[in-house]
């Protein structure tokens, strides 16, 4: 698949994605914004309907206090033990001039009232006293009434709060109304005044809630005098809770939808990845082609020149070509067992055989050996080798391929201009460790590229040179034995200034 087609895909399906999680975080926001508009509409219209009650409740005091200050000061009150004689009486039914219909009862014993009804001048004397009373009474209920709503504008604000709000009956309303309104939610509140001192509260109420969008406030007996008024503070402590249960079937679908978003990435991830991979295998394939070329070449030319019978008989030409066919088969073979080695050791079928070894005399023939190819390209190898403790425990061939890449690479990246300068060395650490540099001051690494040398296949910008070829397995076989020697590696690097490679083995404990 081409890798247009690869992002094509990539942002149609991201553009869908980030679509629906839109689509679907809207849809949140509305159900929230729907749930919390409905639980303040509910909340006010609870506290409103507890202010009427409370206004009635205290309404029916009022009555109540009128109702026994009639009772006390009646007929009934003339009598020691409180009770009303047994008496019999007359009932009489009329309506005034004005339209008022009225009961009336004459209580008297029995034979009063015969006498009193034997005599039609006193029944009717009676009569007309009797309408002079109802008329005094309606006189005097209604000048009842109007006392009681006098007394209710005039001495109502000047009860304590208390008593007109007991807290006990705040509660049972605020439960009766929220229930009926559909809020079965814990609740707090306090009574304020109107400079905001808290007259009382229940014990979990606090004034932080003030600021969290969640304190509502109604006034208590609004026709009270403005100085004098008091509020209600009402807060639901969870209300989070209520308001996030709307969107509780929402949140499983979020989640899948993030879930296929982040399978969707890393979908994404690996076919760029595997793109990658295709690429640096074809690269493999064809330097292995240019690399297998030149010794397969050379050794097919010595074969042909073994042909010529005037070299058969020169013993210098024969010692020559046999040099050529030997030096080409070690170099096809070393290649050869390169790959064979990071297959098997990704494999991990590989083992080491591990053996101790002085660090420093394995580095120093390594130098010796590789000091004419040094020199024939008009460089200088160094090694300061003063690490005093050097034992450590490693394969010997494979730590002698470690040194001689790290070498090679060296000369490969050199620069063209420069004498080329190599340094090997080696000191103590701390910890029983071993630190061994291969530095150089060839053409450098860039800083994006340094993260990634060691990976299989992987070729720095700076190796498309056409006199360097290879497989790009160089470093990752470098990176792969030391870490299997228990061992670290990092490398130092700048463009045209130089590299430096640093291995960390632990050494053999006494």
């Amino acid at each position: 698949m081409k890798k247009s087609t690869i992002w094509l895909l990539t942002i149609l399906m991201a553009i869908t994605f980030a679509g629906l999680l839109v689509v679907q975080i809207m849809y949140m926001e509305n159900m929230i914004k729907m749930r919390d508009d409905q639980f303040v509409e509910s909340v006010k219209r609870s506290l409103y309907a507890v202010t009427q009650m409370l206004e009635q409740d205290e309404t029916k005091h009022f009555l109540e206090e009128d109702v026994a200050h009639i009772e006390a000061s009646s007929i009934y009150a003339q009598y020691a033990d409180g009770s009303a004689p047994h008496l019999g009486g007359l009932k009489l039914s009329f309506t005034t001039s004005s339209g008022v219909e009225a009961d009336l009862t004459i209580k008297a014993d029995a034979d009063k009232i015969v006498k009193m009804q034997s005599s039609p001048s006193t029944v009717l004397e009676h009569y007309k006293s009797m309408q002079e009373v109802l008329k005094g009474q309606y006189l005097y209920q209604k000048g009842l009434i109007d006392e009681v709503i006098l007394n209710i504008i005039s001495q109502s604000s000047s009860r304590p709060i208390e008593e007109r709000a007991d807290t006990t009956v705040i509660r049972k309303y605020l439960l009766s109304e929220l229930e009926n309104n559909g809020l079965d939610l814990p609740f707090e509140f306090a009574v304020v005044n109107r400079n905001g001192y808290i007259l009382y509260r229940t014990s979990g109420y606090s004034a932080q809630e003030e600021g969290e969008n969640n304190m509502f406030v109604q006034t208590l007996f609004p026709n009270d005098a403005t100085p004098k008024k008091n509020y209600l503070k009402v807060y639901f402590p969870s209300k989070k809770n209520y308001i996030m249960s709307s969107i509780r079937l929402m949140i499983p679908s979020f989640a899948f939808t993030f879930i296929l978003l982040i399978i969707f990435v890393y979908t994404v991830v690996l076919a760029f990845r595997q793109k990658k991979l295709t690429e640096m295998k074809n690269d493999f394939i064809n330097n292995m082609t240019h690399e297998f070329k030149t010794p397969i070449s050379s050794i097919s030319l010595a074969a042909q020149m073994l042909n010529d019978d005037t070299v058969r008989k020169s013993p210098t030409m024969l010692q020559h070509i046999s040099t050529v066919i030997m030096d080409e088969t070690k170099r096809l073979r070393f290649q050869v067992e390169k790959v064979l080695q990071m297959s098997m050791f990704e494999r991990n079928k590989a083992s080491l055989r591990l053996q101790d070894v002085d660090a420093n005399k394995a580095i120093e023939n390594i130098v010796k050996t590789f000091k004419l190819k040094v020199e024939r390209y008009g460089g200088r190898l160094e090694a300061s080798l003063n690490a005093e403790d050097a034992k450590v425990s490693v394969d010997e061939m494979h730590f002698t391929n470690v040194i001689f890449n790290l070498l090679d690479n060296a000369v490969k990246y050199r620069k063209e201009d420069d004498p080329l300068q190599l340094k090997v060395t080696t000191r103590d650490l701390a910890s029983n460790r071993l630190e061994i540099t291969v530095s150089d001051n060839g053409i450098g690494i860039k800083k994006e590229d340094l993260k990634r040398i060691f990976e299989r296949f992987y070729r720095v910008s700076t190796g498309n040179r056409h006199d360097v070829k290879g497989f790009g397995l160089g470093l990752a076989y470098v990176d792969k034995m030391v870490k299997a020697m228990d061992g670290e590696i990092r490398v130092e690097s700048e463009i045209n200034t130089g590299t430096k490679f640093i291995i960390i083995l632990p050494l053999i404990k006494n």
